[in-house]
């Protein structure tokens, strides 16, 4: 397994692609602010804007549309703590996600818009989380992201309306999967791992105990490190195209 791997002799610029606000923090944050922090452009797209992020029995007076807005705010902080570019979003129904063509062709219209050098994501495969059942929404995004990079985003055949638009065929150089169980790369992230909680925290309309939520981020160090000496890791699978 491969350890601190980048190796990146230029700035890149990175387009995280995601399903919900506050996936990038959770999944990733802490590499994500080790990026920004060294220099690269980090761009996050979230397909949706988790409007269903609430529970309607002791929420009963929010609304989805509502909801929506604020997660929109929330997650433009958490952008900044990061040091992130303002958030753009797909706005399409959170918990429905499908990975079929025509999600397929925004997503490879996304990835010839901004031609990233980096393109992070998550893992289809990952069936499991931490928390239980990982949501159909993760899948779903990792998987459709995965199909628009190969073979259709720097394919010229693949799409031609999008050609036709100005879409010029782009493929990343490096493809990076979150949230997974099969990491083939891992970054020490103990130096960014307070930015990463701090940007949780930012979403604050899904966090119900700060303390809490506090207390297990900080629990999650390395097997091989102590409470007064704590290390930090997030993994991933990398695939490298360039």
């Amino acid at each position: 397994m491969t350890l601190q791997p980048e190796n990146w002799e230029t700035p890149k610029h990175i387009l995280v692609i995601l399903a919900h606000p506050d996936d990038p923090e959770f999944f990733c944050g802490a590499t994500l602010a080790r990026w920004t922090r060294a220099g690269h452009k980090v761009t996050y797209l979230l397909l949706t804007c988790g409007d269903k992020g609430f529970n309607p029995t002791t929420h009963p007076e929010m609304t989805p549309e509502t909801l929506c807005g604020i997660r929109h705010r929330e997650q433009a902080e958490a952008a900044k703590v990061i040091g992130a570019e303002p958030p753009l979003f797909l706005d399409l129904p959170d918990g429905y996600l499908i990975p079929d063509l025509n999600l397929r062709r925004e997503v490879v219209r996304e990835i010839r818009r901004h031609k990233p050098d980096i393109l992070v994501t998550c893992d289809p495969q990952n069936l499991f989380a931490a928390y239980g059942i990982n949501h159909p929404d993760h899948r779903a995004c990792g998987q459709v992201v995965l199909d628009a990079v190969f073979p259709a985003a720097g394919n010229p055949a693949y799409f031609p309306d999008l050609l036709a638009q100005g879409f010029e065929p782009h493929t990343p150089q490096e493809v990076w999967c979150s949230l997974t169980s099969q990491p083939n790369t891992v970054i020490d992230v103990t130096e960014s791992w307070e930015v990463k909680l701090q940007g949780i925290l930012q979403h604050k309309s899904q966090v119900q105990d700060a303390d809490k939520l506090a207390a297990r981020m900080k629990s999650r160090r390395t097997e091989d490190s102590t409470d007064e000496n704590p290390r930090y890791e997030e993994k991933f699978r990398v695939v490298k195209y360039g």
